[in-house]
């Protein structure tokens, strides 16, 4: 993975439960306010989904076996894509392959990988931190929380969505 790309990617992660698009909307409402082009990778667990509708053409396309199917208007382009024998392409690729443009990608999920992380933790939803006290992951930044926590990372309350803002902003003015 590059630099650059490295140094725009943030991870959401926590439990199912904790608020984590919750944050997330919050946090893209902000910084788009402040002039970002934001993207965001939302992982899914299950092996199947679909975002195209039933019998319109694009899906129609699809079930007749196309491999990869785009949708490009005057606003939006929209793609699914067939991956090849069943696997996941990896983060990096698609991090390098389709946010090229963007000033900052979340990812929701991908709780596992390397890059830059803030946690969700709520009291009633947590019994431990997935970064810290399960395991330790050097790459928590900070943690967004409904109680005070001590950490060697910030932590900033889940309803702080201007000091988290700030934070990120912060961040990547020293990681670029």
């Amino acid at each position: 993975m590059t630099d650059k790309t490295r140094s725009r990617a943030i991870t959401i992660v926590g439990r199912s439960g904790t608020g984590k698009t919750t944050l997330l909307i919050k946090l893209v409402k902000e910084l788009t306010g402040r002039n970002f082009r934001v993207g965001c990778i939302k992982h899914h667990h299950g092996n199947d989904f679909d975002i195209d509708h039933e019998g319109k053409d694009s899906w129609l396309l699809s079930q007749a076996g196309v491999a990869t199917m785009m949708v490009v208007s005057s606003t939006t382009t929209a793609m699914v894509k067939k991956n090849l024998n069943g696997e996941e392409p990896s983060l990096v690729d698609t991090l390098e392959q389709y946010f090229p443009d963007m000033d900052l990608i979340f990812i929701e999920g991908y709780k596992n990988n390397p890059l830059p992380k803030i946690e969700i933790f709520r009291k009633e939803c947590n019994a431990s931190l997935l970064c810290r006290q399960e395991r330790y992951d050097p790459s928590l930044i900070a943690v967004a929380s409904d109680q005070p926590l001590e950490l060697d990372v910030p932590v900033y309350d889940l309803d702080d969505t201007n000091g988290i803002c700030n934070f990120i902003e912060e961040y990547l003015r020293r990681h670029r």
